[in-house]
């Protein structure tokens, strides 16, 4: 019975199975929940590595964005080797992270081969961050002479060009670096 005198449940005049259990497509094993327990079984170990990737790198970008800072606005360094020498810094620190941390269930090869890729995949990401902060900087910054402030060159190198290079490098340390265990044949 509805709220009203008259008025009929909408599940019970449209849709009796729903409360019963019953009816076609509905019933053990079927619906929703199974939907949601296969995606779960789908995706709960990337969601397990993204969180792992975001803690590890989340700690990393502050040493990053730190370096950067005092090597740009205390050392007075010119934007790029300021780049270069925080990335660096926040790349090593990252490697034992996600080596250790992240990836640790991943098969394991030679040290040397994993860091020259991961060392590797972030110059990648450093070109990602450099070019978007050269844009900002020194193309976009002739033009409009805020973008060749500070702060202008954290927003453009430390949230818009890591970013970019974040969502690389996670593609490719998963992809290349820290591979999966090969299955038994």
């Amino acid at each position: 019975m509805g709220a009203f005198p008259g008025q009929r449940r909408v599940h019970e005049e449209y849709a009796p199975h729903v409360s019963s259990g019953v009816g076609p497509g509905v019933g053990p094993g079927v619906g929703p929940p199974r939907l949601i327990r296969a995606l779960h079984d789908r995706f709960a170990r990337l969601f397990n590595e993204l969180g792992k990737f975001g803690v590890v790198g989340g700690a990393c970008y502050v040493v990053d964005v730190a370096v950067f800072n005092v090597a740009l606005v205390v050392w007075k360094i010119h934007w790029f080797p300021a780049l270069v020498t925080s990335t660096v810094v926040a790349a090593t620190l990252a490697f034992i992270g996600n080596r250790y941390w992240t990836w640790r269930d991943r098969e394991r090869t030679a040290l040397h081969r994993e860091y020259g890729l991961y060392f590797g995949f972030n110059l990648v990401g450093l070109l990602i961050s450099a070019g978007v902060l050269w844009l900002s900087h020194d193309v976009l910054g002739h033009v409009w002479p805020a973008l060749q402030t500070p702060l202008a060159d954290n927003v453009s190198g430390k949230i818009i060009g890591v970013g970019l290079a974040s969502m690389f490098r996670f593609w490719a340390y998963r992809r290349f670096v820290f591979r999966t265990l090969a299955a038994p044949v």
